[in-house]
């Protein structure tokens, strides 16, 4: 076996370029359009400023990496696609202007693998070409993201489901061509055998959006892009049903997997953008009569702010190794990504307050990127299931390759270990009256 953190030096030459390419054509961007949905909104002015960034990925080949050659990307995997989205994330434009941005990067994969040809034509090549948007719809207002709890329902009359409840959170929405709504079809059998994903089309009757969240404050409430959605005798026709009824949460397997991987990449990128900050910081002010970078508590914080990044960095990349190596998700990788999911708010939490705490009153305020960092941090931990319900899922399979002491005492037990080392080696030891 052999290993290596070396990446191909063709690869790291398109790295190298696409760094570049954020931080002097995409990065700016933030600067100019700060609206909740610019990014995603096809209808925002940010979409023509895009347009000439984006002809330029595509010309690099570096459009939608994720997807294959069939549907107009390079087939990555997720090494690849982990090194390209950790410089993607310096940027809230970065995943847009290279096709990769979520929702609609999973929805694709869900269009590709169980859209009928005509969905296929109308929503799926748009949506890889970048001229629409779309919807993932699964949290209730009552349930959260307990499936167990969910209540939206869709019961087939004819040739049409008839959808009825209330949907939470569905991001983008508003501007969305269709929406990809998780149902309850089979309220008989648990929620895992009895869950559909149906495409619903924008202005669909029967659909309404209440209003509009957005995470953290705006001036102007109701002003968001996470849609508060209401079902009301909603009809859609059965073919509009993706996969078999009752797999919604196999289909639904099809997107989340690699896109938690691509969050905590992402979020590498914010780190090390928040650590270059605070780099700068100490070594341009003076306190006391010396640079804060000669300051032990300075250098306390810069030190365990570069170890965390660097251990969470290495452990999502073993994430996204297994997952090319594997081919699929198995146990082992389930908890990986479990766990990496787990870890993210945490060490944005950690390295991000230290760098506000290195710069003082600017760090947080308006006047540095700081501030907005801080406020995406709970969204982090909540978005593609709470922190919490990952972390059950890597302890129950850490727990499954161990087990309980045999006796009363446990196995690591000193004086039984001692009892049994004796045996084996205790008589090259002296005799005691010796």
């Amino acid at each position: 076996m052999s290993w290596s953190f070396e990446t191909e030096p063709d690869f790291q030459t398109q790295l190298d370029w696409i760094e570049a390419f954020t931080r002097e054509e995409i990065e700016p961007l933030d600067l100019i359009f700060r609206g909740p949905g610019d990014p995603w909104d096809p209808n925002s002015p940010a979409f023509q400023a895009m347009a000439p960034l984006r002809k330029i990925v595509k010309e690099k080949r570096l459009w939608a990496c994720h997807l294959g050659p069939e549907l107009g990307g390079e087939g990555y995997g997720q090494v690849k696609l982990g090194l390209m989205n950790e410089i993607l994330g310096r940027s809230r434009f970065g995943p847009s202007v290279f096709g990769c941005q979520a929702p609609d990067s999973g929805n694709a994969e869900i269009l590709a693998h169980f859209g009928t040809p005509e969905q296929k034509e109308k929503y799926l090549t748009p949506l890889l070409e970048g001229r629409i948007a779309s919807c993932y719809s699964m949290t209730e207002p009552q349930a959260g993201s307990d499936p167990a709890e969910f209540t939206c329902r869709a019961h087939r009359e004819g040739d049409e489901w008839v959808i009825n409840g209330e949907k939470w959170f569905a991001s983008h929405a508003r501007f969305s061509e269709f929406l990809l709504v998780m149902v309850v079809t089979d309220p008989e059998v648990p929620i895992h055998r009895g869950a559909s994903i149906i495409l619903v089309e924008r202005d669909t009757p029967g659909m309404e959006i209440l209003r509009n969240s957005a995470v953290g404050p705006y001036v102007e409430q109701g002003d968001g892009v996470h849609g508060y959605i209401r079902f009301t005798d909603c009809r859609v026709p059965a073919d509009h049903l993706l996969g078999e009824e009752g797999q919604g949460f196999l289909v639904a397997q099809t997107r989340l997997g690699g896109g938690r991987v691509h969050h905590a990449m992402r979020t590498v990128g914010v780190l090390k953008k928040a650590l270059d900050m605070g780099c700068e910081r100490v070594l341009s002010r003076t306190t006391k009569g010396e640079l804060l970078a000669d300051k032990q508590m300075t250098q306390d914080k810069i030190a365990d702010s570069y170890t965390q990044i660097l251990q969470y960095r290495l452990h999502v990349l073993y994430t996204a190794w297994l997952i090319d190596k594997h081919k699929e998700y198995n146990r082992e990788v389930r908890k990986e990504i479990a766990a990496i999911k787990a870890a993210t708010p945490r060490v944005l939490q950690d390295v991000i307050y230290r760098m506000m705490q290195l710069h003082g009153s600017i760090g947080v305020s308006d006047e540095t990127s700081l501030m907005t960092m801080w406020a995406n941090i709970p969204e982090l931990g909540m978005v593609d299931g709470p922190t919490e319900v990952h972390k059950v899922t890597v302890t129950r399979t850490v727990l499954r390759d161990h087990a309980a002491a045999p006796g009363l005492f446990p196995t690591y037990h000193t004086p039984s270990q001692r009892e049994r080392a004796l045996e084996k080696y205790g008589h090259y030891l002296p005799p005691k009256n010796a």
